[in-house]
């Protein structure tokens, strides 16, 4: 997806590059639909995943990969037509087999658009089916780096929300 330049992944919060919303993602309420903004949110952590060595060439020539196993999204504010937005992405949490991140997707002005939390895993995808298993040594020493660089941000405010109706 063409954008402007990313940040440096030493920039903390990992920043995306500005991504242009798409005429056909926009709903028949006028504003960007839900399923797009997951688009945009991996989308934007692509960069960040590049530089700590979790990319697609970790894949190509590891053999691994990671696999999302729950993300929670909350939806702050109506994205319109024609917006341009970016990601920002801060890891809150590793250990050697899952990876928990915190990302918020911003309009070009600056206002918060949505949140996603998620939390991945690490896939080894050799052998006869892909499998959770630890990250490869070298690549766990590059995110636990990343890891501890995120760790001198502030917690994200929306950090471990969920959902739920509390009986009145």
């Amino acid at each position: 997806m063409p954008g402007a330049t990313m940040t440096s992944p030493t920039a903390l919060p990992y920043r995306s590059g500005l991504m242009a919303v798409r005429p056909e993602w926009i709903d028949y309420n006028g504003h960007l639909n839900l399923a797009y903004y997951h688009v945009l949110f991996d989308k934007g952590i692509d960069g960040l995943f590049d530089s700590i060595g979790l990319g697609e060439t970790y894949r190509a020539e590891r053999g691994y990969t990671t696999y999302t196993a729950e993300a929670h999204v909350c939806y702050l504010r109506e994205v319109p037509p024609q917006a341009e937005v970016y990601v920002t992405s801060q890891i809150v949490g590793l250990d050697e087999k899952r990876l928990h991140i915190f990302q918020e997707l911003h309009h070009s002005d600056d206002w918060a658009a949505a949140t996603l939390e998620s939390l991945s895993l690490s896939i080894d995808q050799r052998g006869d089916a892909p499998k959770v298993a630890p990250f490869p040594s070298g690549t766990f020493a590059r995110v636990s780096a990343a890891a501890a660089a995120h760790a001198e941000l502030a917690r994200p405010e929306r950090l471990g929300r969920s959902i739920g109706m509390p009986r009145r």
